[in-house]
């Protein structure tokens, strides 16, 4: 499958797990062809702020220990969660982390009004 523009280099991994070697074939879509370390730079960059957003979720919320699994309820769970987040986020008055933040307007319906209806 092709399409203008769009190109997949191959990057190649091998794992040493005990005494085992495994070899795997990544592919990644890029719209432009970078040099090896650029590549690597840039996917590097990428899962830093993937891990780092994951980090952050489990923390506030978490997330590593829900065990919703029926239907669509870990996606709806997931989806309420990024939404939380971006509002707490959002919410300079209170200077506190994230997690404290998302206690407080638990506790404070004043303050849980000023997260939700003030952006």
């Amino acid at each position: 499958m092709s399409a203008p523009g769009i190109r997949s280099p191959p990057q190649s991994t091998t794992l040493s797990v005990g005494k085992t070697m495994r070899s795997a074939v990544r592919y990644y879509i890029v719209s432009k062809m970078l040099p090896g370390g650029l590549f690597a730079s840039a996917v590097r960059g990428h899962w830093g702020i993937e891990n780092s957003c994951h980090w952050q979720l489990d923390v506030t919320f978490s997330e590593d220990h829900c065990r919703i699994r029926k239907g669509h309820g870990g996606v709806n769970f997931s989806t309420l969660r990024r939404t939380a987040l971006s509002l707490l986020k959002q919410e300079k008055t209170a200077k506190c982390g994230v997690k404290n933040k998302r206690l407080t307007a638990g506790w404070d319906d004043n303050y849980m009004e000023k997260v939700v209806f003030n952006p």
